[in-house]
């Protein structure tokens, strides 16, 4: 991965925790069946990611806006809001308009859906900052962090498959901007592969889509097709010329 040292250490605690949450799934089945429940190994995870994810967020609005002082969620869902409202559409040219269709290529945090391939679960963990709410999952965590004895039933695996799927998503964001620091008005051309190929080692538990992703068994499958394509068509050239 080559951005910067704190970078790598914020993947690398992701990458923990993501081990930490499949070795869950060896004593809980991962399924809707079980997702209100709970326990102290499903309140551990919950609170690493989720306060992991305030500080990373933190992280990511020194890098939007430098002047800014957030504290809290709520301004940090206002910082980088802002930031993605303002990005133009990586397919535009210079100084042209841009269409509400251009939204689902800008990949803002609150549309980024994440999954669990090994179970076919899925989920959009940021999605009611769309509304300017925050997550469930954020509200179980205060409480479970601030009143335990009441709100223990909270640290569930809903909750903290969220907490780490919306740590993912920060996990990119971060990387994202990291890349183009020192160019930040090319900072929205950077997506998908271009990002995740610096996020290495890749997370295998919980991803993105796949085409996120560099495969090279894909790409290797592609540039066979397209070979067999050119060969079939020299054929029939040769052909034609008989």
């Amino acid at each position: 991965m080559d951005t910067s040292n704190n970078t790598r250490l914020h993947w690398n605690y992701f990458l923990a925790l993501e081990k930490d949450l499949e070795a869950v799934s060896r004593y809980i089945e991962f399924s809707p069946d079980n997702f209100n429940t709970y326990s102290i190994e499903l309140a551990h995870l919950l609170l690493s990611a989720a306060s992991e994810a305030d500080t990373l967020a933190k992280c990511i609005c020194g890098l939007l806006n430098p002047n800014a002082r957030p504290s809290n969620i709520n301004e940090y869902r206002k910082i980088i809001k802002a930031a993605e409202d303002s990005q133009p559409s990586p397919f535009s040219g210079k100084g042209a308009q841009f269409k509400k269709a251009d939204d689902e290529v800008k990949h803002r945090l609150s549309g980024l859906m994440v999954y669990v391939p090994r179970y076919s679960l899925k989920c959009v963990p940021w999605e009611s900052w769309a509304k300017d709410e925050n997550p469930d999952w954020w509200h179980s965590y205060n409480k479970v962090k601030h009143e335990r004895n009441l709100y223990f039933n909270k640290a569930t695996l809903r909750n903290a498959l969220q907490s780490l799927a919306a740590l993912l998503t920060l996990n990119y964001l971060y990387c994202r901007l990291e890349i183009s620091k020192a160019h930040p008005h090319h900072r929205y051309q950077y997506q998908g592969t271009s990002v995740t190929i610096r996020m290495g080692p890749q997370s295998t538990f919980i991803r993105f889509a796949e085409n996120f992703y560099v495969n090279p068994v894909a790409e290797l499958g592609r540039y066979i097709n397209s070979v067999s394509e050119d060969v079939k068509g020299l054929q029939n050239d040769l052909s034609e010329r008989d």
